[in-house]
């Protein structure tokens, strides 16, 4: 049997990196079809670097507030991700905002994970603004990336429902369990090409049941 290509993988983070550690779990199972090659912080306390360097992996540091400008900030990611010869980027909790540049050299080679089931709740304070519009569905997508925040075509996305008596943190770890499963099936999509974008619109190819079924606990 050749061997499996593996696409190789930068992921941007900013703190703990709970998703980033998904993805290297992911990616450490025999047959996965991405490799993590290196992980990028914009900040040098972000606990996601120690995550990601007890498994072997090189991280980066780039201090945004050590460049003038967002543009001078991004000229530096986007050089640190071709040094490490990165063919596709995963942002995970990655908390800066990007140039339209950026997201244009990178289009349909960067995906993000949200907290919410987009196109509602954009931005930030995902779950406080779900339960204070009173939604009983709630849950994350994974999408690429473009210049406007929160838009890209949708790769795929889980429900949680939301119950009474919740808080926005009983919430938040509802929705991030599911967080851990679907990035890592959404990336294992696109490394394996069985994703791509037709139009605005991301059409998945030889699904599996599995793959098809919305990812919902019950209640």
């Amino acid at each position: 049997m050749p061997a499996v290509s593996e696409t190789r993988v930068g992921v941007l983070i900013s703190g703990r990196g709970s998703n980033m550690a998904s993805l290297i779990e992911a990616a450490a199972q025999p047959g996965y079809p991405a490799e993590i090659v290196t992980v990028i912080s914009n900040k040098a306390d972000a606990g996601g670097l120690v995550r990601a360097e007890e498994a072997g992996i090189d991280t980066v540091v780039i201090d945004h507030k050590a460049h003038a400008d967002r543009a001078s900030f991004d000229a530096a990611l986007d050089a640190a991700l071709e040094e490490a010869k990165v063919e596709l980027v995963c942002l995970a909790g990655f908390m800066r905002l990007l140039t339209p540049g950026f997201t244009e050299k990178w289009r349909g080679r960067m995906i993000n994970i949200h907290p919410a089931l987009l196109p509602s709740f954009r931005g930030l304070h995902t779950h406080e603004r779900a339960l204070e519009a009173g939604v009983k569905i709630h849950g994350c997508t994974v999408h690429f990336v473009t210049p406007e925040m929160d838009v890209g075509p949708i790769i795929m996305q889980a429900a949680v429902p939301v119950l009474e008596g919740d808080t926005a943190e009983l919430l938040a770890a509802r929705v991030l369990a599911q967080e851990h499963i679907i990035y890592p099936a959404a990336l294992r999509l696109i490394c394996e090409g069985r994703a791509r974008i037709e139009g605005e619109r991301v059409v998945v190819d030889e699904f599996e049941v599995a793959e098809r079924a919305l990812v919902a606990p019950g209640i």
